[in-house]
């Protein structure tokens, strides 16, 4: 790969201080469990006396781990 083309895959994650690898471990983490919260309010929107905290206490634990991540 070129270098130019390179840098669209690492530029990024390295701003972070991460490799294109870890950086790609986390994303994927944080859309799985977007997904989940998502699904959660989902099923809640129609039985409202499920999951009545899951996706906003999902929504917070993902907020602090996205700004208290080791760089």
């Amino acid at each position: 790969m070129s270098r130019p083309i390179a840098r669209l895959f690492t530029d990024h994650p390295h701003s972070v201080d991460e490799t294109y690898l870890e950086h790609m471990k986390f994303a994927g983490w944080f859309a799985g469990r977007l997904f989940l919260a998502a699904s959660a309010a989902l099923v809640h929107a129609l039985l409202p006396f499920t999951f009545e905290k899951t996706a906003s206490r999902m929504i917070n634990e993902m907020h602090h781990r996205m700004h208290n991540r080791s760089r």
